[in-house]
């Protein structure tokens, strides 16, 4: 698969420098930044309050803190955690892993490791929820793929699997539109994700 659904998802850092005068940011400096729609994609321009026109604002903008990064850790061998997982399924950028994406985005979100900075309506309809990681203030933008409740427990399986290490049993990852409605039932993991779902 090429580019052509980037723009389900898209991970962007906070720049090191404003965008409109270049200067460093220091840490721990207060900052705003704006999301464009530029040569057919998202970007995320980071600007320092100095530099910053509350005028042009972009299609959303949040105000946010510059955090200096910390160095790289050395990979070890370790069980797949949510984010790890999160940034392996957007790295694939496979339609397919969308709702697995937008699940994991929402447990992220209630761990208070995403911050949602905003919703925009796209122009096929869909919604794009734009997160923010606190730690490391990269933007996470993901479309919501507006589960129901009768798709809500195969997504939760496969995604428990997938942290897991392995996939669950008799379910083929496939895309939401080609899904086929199952009988509405009490979904098994539902006790356990209800208070991570909106």
């Amino acid at each position: 698969m090429g580019r052509e659904n980037v723009d389900n998802w898209r991970v962007q850092k906070c720049a090191k420098s404003c965008s409109t005068c270049e200067r460093n940011f220091e840490d721990k400096e207060s900052l705003f930044s704006k999301l464009i729609f530029e040569e057919g994609q998202y970007v995320r321009q980071d600007i320092c309050s100095k530099c910053w026109d509350k005028k042009d604002q972009g299609l959303s903008s949040w105000k946010t803190t510059f955090i200096v990064p910390p160095p790289p850790e050395e990979e070890a061998v370790k069980k797949e955690n949510a984010e790890s997982l999160l940034r392996r399924l957007m790295a694939k950028e496979n339609e397919e892993d969308l709702a697995a994406i937008f699940i994991l985005t929402v447990m992220l979100e209630r761990k208070k490791i995403l911050v949602e900075r905003d919703v925009r309506k796209g122009e096929d309809g869909g919604r794009l929820r734009i997160y923010e990681h606190k730690k490391t203030n990269e933007s996470f933008m993901v479309l919501d793929p507006e589960l129901k409740l009768d798709e809500l427990e195969s997504v939760q399986e496969q995604v428990v699997g997938l942290l897991s290490g392995q996939m669950p049993e008799n379910d083929e990852v496939i895309p939401l539109k080609n899904r086929k409605a199952r009988p509405a039932r009490r979904p098994k993991l539902w006790k356990r994700w209800r208070y991570s779902m909106r």
